[in-house]
């Protein structure tokens, strides 16, 4: 029996080829022999040839010019190629091989092909189709997002739509969650519940299931361990891969979790450290200067509870002599960041006015500016430092009785002697200190120097350190003790 076609057989065969040659796939014709009788220029071109017979008379010849491989790369043999399947009766739709002709080493087209068989008088099959698709550009771009997919440093999972199971992990998650990929894939992503205390689990699992774009949603991520981290996930319908797929990505919230965990422990203790400390302390936000805060000692010296931390104007709590004075207070700490034993009298809510050395520090409270006040109340110290000068000066009166020594420890406690030695201050420092002397105020010392008020108001608190004195009186009964001032001052 002869292996060429019958003549009622020729039209079929040209109408095959006219109907090939309209097709947009590649068609490659053979009859049960294996002998390769026609193909489309599609199916050429897929090849990288210009002409039917560079495939091959047979497909033996074709399996001498063209290696073919897998879908994961390896090597087919001869009997898995597709052509030999197709002379075997075997139905393979929507295969996938890579096409390698002869002399290269590298995959140059991927090819999805599948079988048809036709009969002209419907007995045995009379011809034996390849269809073939080209889908390297597809290939291609699925290699490209797999390779970013697995270098990229953000945790993220492929999950497959049809039935919700994980496809891929990329080193990211498994780095994050300690698992490893066999442990992942082929899982249900709600099976294995990695998705807890998600605030809509409906919500989300429908909108994964539709295929939508899921937006960004805190939850926690169960690890290899079964502890959880809180995420920030979303997911997005990919196109890239064989089958429809989301890609989710994840951002690791625990951290900063742990840093707010940490800050607010670190602010319960201050927040208890300020309540209990023996002096008044306030803090006031820095954009309007109320008041929001303040603690026991504070309450006790001014009889003002902030309920429930109710904001109110600093000044309508505590006020300042004078309103300069403030201001100069109000001006150091925005200028220098702090302020340090600056002496005021304050009237409190009760009208009565006491004696205090305040300080402030600008500090952060929720993330916001701030500065936290400290009143340290010395009114029963002037009041007894008054008492005693008075006392001593009554005692000096008629100090005929009393013998040298007593009058010298008298002089001594009514002009106390300084701790720190006059060697101890800069030029400058005693350039200032001459002027105080001479009853000058800051900004005038300021005008005589040719030095900002800010530098001369540095210098003074410089010097009232060094001295030991908290006021400019007694910087005043220091320096003329020593001769400083002019004459006659």
């Amino acid at each position: 029996m002869s292996n060429r076609p019958s003549s009622d057989a020729q039209p079929a065969l040209r109408h095959l080829e006219q109907l090939m040659a309209q097709l947009l796939d590649g068609v490659i014709l053979m009859d049960p022999t294996g002998v390769i009788l026609s193909a489309n220029a599609a199916a050429l071109q897929m090849h990288g040839v210009a002409e039917a017979a560079d495939l091959g008379a047979t497909a033996e010849d074709y399996a001498r010019r063209f290696s073919l491989r897998s879908h994961h790369g390896r090597a087919l043999k001869t009997r898995e190629y597709p052509l030999f399947r197709l002379l075997a009766g075997e139905s393979f739709p929507d295969e996938i091989v890579g096409v390698v002709p002869d002399g290269d080493d590298e995959v140059r087209w991927v090819h999805q092909v599948r079988d048809v068989s036709m009969d002209v008088d419907g007995g045995d099959a009379d011809y034996l189709a390849l269809v073939i698709s080209d889908v390297s550009a597809r290939f291609d771009a699925e290699a490209r997002f797999d390779a970013m997919f697995r270098a990229n440093p953000a945790p993220a999972l492929i999950v497959r739509l049809s039935d919700l199971r994980i496809v891929q992990a990329n080193q990211g998650f498994l780095a994050l969650t300690g698992f490893t990929e066999g442990q992942l894939r082929g899982k249900p992503i709600f099976g294995l519940d990695l998705l807890g205390a998600l605030k809509d689990v409906d919500g989300v699992r429908s909108l994964l299931e539709a295929g939508q774009i899921v937006p960004q949603s805190e939850a926690e991520l169960r690890v290899a361990n079964g502890s959880r981290r809180l995420v920030l996930f979303a997911g997005q319908p990919i196109d890239v891969t064989q089958e429809d797929a989301l890609l989710i990505t994840f951002a690791d919230l625990e951290p900063r979790r742990q840093v707010e965990q940490a800050l607010a422990a670190s602010e319960r203790d201050l927040m208890a450290v300020f309540e209990m400390a023996p002096i008044a302390m306030a803090i006031t936000r820095e954009n309007d200067d109320t008041m929001f805060r303040v603690n026991a000692a504070f309450r006790q010296m001014t009889g003002v509870d902030l309920a429930d931390r109710t904001a109110r104007p600093a000044t309508d709590i505590v006020r300042w002599a004078t309103g300069e004075e403030r201001r100069r207070a109000m001006d150091d700490v925005l200028e220098q960041g702090s302020l340090r034993g600056r002496e005021a009298r304050l009237r409190m809510p009760s009208g009565e006015e006491v004696d205090c050395l305040v300080s402030a520090e600008t500090i952060r409270v929720d993330g916001a500016g701030c500065t936290l006040w400290v009143y340290q109340d010395v009114t029963e110290y002037r009041r007894s430092e008054r008492e005693l000068g008075v006392a001593i000066d009554e005692v000096m009166k008629d100090a005929n009785w009393l013998s040298r020594s007593i009058l010298d420890k008298l002089a001594t406690l009514r002009r106390p002697q300084p701790s720190t030695p006059a060697a101890e201050l800069t030029q400058r420092e005693r350039q200032v200190l001459d002027l105080i002397c001479d009853d000058l105020d800051d900004t005038t010392i300021a005008e005589r120097l040719a030095l900002s008020r800010n530098t001369i108001r540095n210098h003074v608190a410089s010097i009232y350190a060094k001295l030991g004195v908290n006021r400019r009186s007694g910087a005043v009964l220091w320096g003329r003790e020593r001769g400083m001032g002019s004459p006659g001052i």
